[in-house]
């Protein structure tokens, strides 16, 4: 008796823990900054009011499935191609399809009301971040016609970056094959037309982002910014040493500053063996995706097609979720839990964290974090309020 008794307490203990995390998921406002199916709406025509299960990560019924509730939808392309900020048009043009045509479960949104309207109605907030300064083509005015389309943040740099900033791959691997490695006044960090982008953005209420820059880029926007800046997609340097992750003094900067780290689900940036692995696997099918490059195809393109191919092999490769959440507990554990929230890069990666298959499954996150003996306000931040504050405080004049 005394053992059925014990099991009962033990089925309803679970039944309650189940209850708990799921339930603060539900309530919660999530928000991802970083999302780049766009991109692939571009690039290849994927249409994301449709079902795309098994094709990407992402699309707008498993948004709904994975009980989010707001979205930066990245607006990306090569800092090579021309004509960069037509093209960035051409993106947002896709996401402005798709609303108008599911104006019940999506909408784009202006502002923190506006978002917290549609969050009320059961609609994702839909907003633009753009990833890279190159998309407005040195030109202010293109700057506040992407923020009047709907643009929230702009990347200053992404790995190519435009003749005003350097990135953080031009101050640690510049090319002098093409001149790379220092910006346009032939020093690193911003140059004086790049002062103004940011002194633009703080004017319009547009969160500057500092995923991609250089160290010196980044600590001329921390001496400028009068208003909290983002790190949409980075995680954390002193566990994976790459250059896109965060250093503990640029951690602690953006904390002083108000601003927020939206940690990076990519597996080159939460382990620091996956890179090895990734090495070792395209060495493995080499021929094949030679093959698939000289043909034309891109290379994010040519890795997505050859991690398909070999799905077990790819399997064996991702990271566990614990490692995502190790990121989340260092910024946390260094500046407090107000500075760290989500930028998945779903659709922007290959692979991602074991149990992260998809948009389906940002409740794993909730559920790790109750695991972690986290609070419900506290995991309300980690899931969105953190961005919020920032998006709140960037539209205060």
């Amino acid at each position: 008796m005394k053992l059925k008794l014990l099991s009962l307490g033990i089925f309803f203990t679970c039944q309650l823990h189940a209850q708990s995390w799921q339930k603060i998921h539900r309530k919660a406002i999530v928000v991802d900054t970083h999302n780049d199916i766009l991109m692939q709406a571009a690039d290849i025509g994927m249409v994301f009011d449709q079902d795309l299960t098994g094709k990407t990560h992402s699309d707008l019924a498993r948004w709904k499935k994975g009980g989010l509730d707001v979205q930066l939808f990245s607006v990306y392309c090569d800092g090579g191609l021309k004509n960069a900020y037509a093209y960035a048009n051409r993106e947002m043009d896709s996401l402005d399809a798709v609303v108008a045509r599911n104006l019940d479960k999506i909408v784009k949104v202006a502002n923190y009301t506006e978002l917290m309207q549609a969050v009320k109605q059961h609609k994702i907030a839909a907003m633009f971040g753009v990833e890279g300064g190159h998309m407005i083509e040195n030109d202010l005015t293109k700057l506040e016609a992407l923020y009047k389309r709907g643009a929230r943040y702009l990347t200053l740099t992404h790995n190519v970056a435009p003749n005003w900033a350097t990135s953080a791959a031009d101050e640690t691997s510049p090319n002098p094959a093409i001149g790379k490695g220092l910006n346009s006044e032939g020093k690193t960090g911003l140059t004086e037309f790049g002062k103004q982008v940011v002194q633009k953005m703080n004017e319009l209420g547009m969160m500057v982002d500092v995923s991609h820059l250089g160290d010196q880029s980044f600590w001329d926007v921390i001496k400028l910014t009068t208003k909290p800046i983002i790190a949409s997609h980075s995680s954390v340097y002193s566990l994976v040493a790459s250059r896109r992750n965060l250093k503990d003094d640029q951690i602690k900067a953006i904390a002083k500053n108000g601003g927020v780290i939206q940690v990076n689900f990519h597996p080159g940036f939460i382990d620091s063996s996956f890179n090895r692995k990734e090495e070792a696997f395209f060495k493995r099918h080499k021929t094949e995706s030679d093959s698939l490059m000289k043909a034309g195809m891109d290379e994010w393109y040519m890795m997505d097609w050859i991690y398909k191919k070999y799905a077990a092999e790819a399997e064996s490769m991702r990271p566990p979720l614990s490692m995502l959440i190790d990121h989340i507990e260092y910024i946390i554990k260094l500046v407090g839990v107000d500075y760290v929230g989500l930028g998945s890069d779903f659709d922007g990666i290959n692979l991602t964290p074991l149990q992260l298959d998809d948009v389906t499954t940002y409740p794993v996150i909730t559920k790790a974090l109750v695991e972690k003996s986290y609070n419900k306000k506290d995991i309300n931040k980690i899931l969105g309020g953190n961005l919020l504050r920032v998006l709140k405080a960037n539209e205060a004049k």
